[in-house]
């Protein structure tokens, strides 16, 4: 046995050039995959590869005092460095992740109002065009920030930052096109937070779901309605915020809209030579629509129509 221990010694890696024998184990073991003595030792330990910038040494140690001490103290600030590592990085969805955990597991650390301050920051990276990225290459997944935003709000309810992520989740999803779950994130602001700062702009947001709704291939005049009707309710209950001006000009843009609809069913009767009918829906441009460019058309089309009564 001797001469076995010799020669595995003068072959083995020189950094860990022995393993040793652990009776409460009761096998033969590598002391670089040992943890130290005491969770506090082995903390400080990974402590100091973090302050040198060793990274990758770093995160291995914490690593380590996890599995070994995972009830400790200094568990829950390992889990902590660990998200730090992952920011400093840049794997911003696996640093939320290593947050999140600590959230979960260490509910009473104090860190977790920072850490749910650094999940906000990273699923606003991602709102912002950070792409989700593995082995350097950028994945093709849906928008972290859905996730991230949803976290921050269920981690802290009635916490400062949950109106305004409830609010950014709504802005994700209106811009992935996902306008009745944009509207539902929105509603949730008003009835959850209704005197947050974010209540009124999300009123906003709600009428302009509805109007995209009704510009979307499958035209929904419902929802051009409702829209116009919102947006009639915002400028109303808010004339001197900044955001009832652009109300005011989606307010013009639906009135053209329904204005160029009821123009092109004029349009379809006249062709059908239902003239009394088309006339009906040139003067409801004509008296509902005055400012826009179809009460000129439908006018013009008026008058052609008179030498075919």
């Amino acid at each position: 046995m001797l001469i076995f221990i010799t020669i595995f010694t003068l072959f083995s890696n020189p950094a860990y050039s022995f393993w040793i024998w652990t009776p409460k184990t009761g096998k033969w073991v590598n002391p670089k995959n040992v943890a130290k003595e005491s969770p506090k030792a082995q903390f400080d330990y990974a402590l100091s590869f973090y302050k040198e910038g060793k990274l990758d040494d770093a995160w291995r140690e914490f690593k380590k005092l996890l599995k070994e001490y995972p009830k400790s103290f200094e568990a829950s600030e390992s889990q902590y460095y660990l998200g730090l590592i992952e920011e400093a990085r840049e794997n911003f969805y696996e640093a939320y992740q290593a947050y999140q955990r600590l959230i979960d597991k260490y509910p009473f650390s104090e860190r977790i109002k920072e850490v749910i301050e650094r999940e906000y920051n990273i699923a606003d990276k991602f709102m912002s065009g950070h792409k989700r990225k593995a082995l350097g290459i950028t994945l093709p997944v849906e928008n972290p920030a859905i996730e991230i935003f949803t976290k921050v709000v269920e981690n802290s309810t009635y916490g400062p930052l949950a109106p305004k992520a409830q609010y950014r989740l709504g802005l994700v999803l209106k811009s992935l096109q996902r306008y009745y779950e944009a509207e539902e994130a929105f509603n949730k602001v008003i009835s959850n937070y209704p005197d947050s700062e974010w209540s009124e702009p999300a009123k906003f947001q709600i009428a302009s779901c509805r109007a995209a709704l009704s510009r979307s291939p499958d035209y929904d005049q419902g929802a051009a309605g409702e829209a116009k009707q919102k947006f009639e309710e915002f400028v109303r209950d808010h004339p001197d915020a900044v955001l009832s001006l652009e109300a005011e000009a989606n307010i013009a843009k639906l009135n053209e809209k329904e204005a160029e609809s009821s123009f092109n069913t004029a349009r379809f009767y006249e062709k059908q030579r239902s003239y009394k009918a088309a006339i009906i829906y040139y003067n409801y441009v004509v008296d509902n629509y005055p400012k826009s460019v179809w009460a000129a058309k439908s006018l013009s089309k008026l008058q052609e129509l008179e030498n075919k009564k």
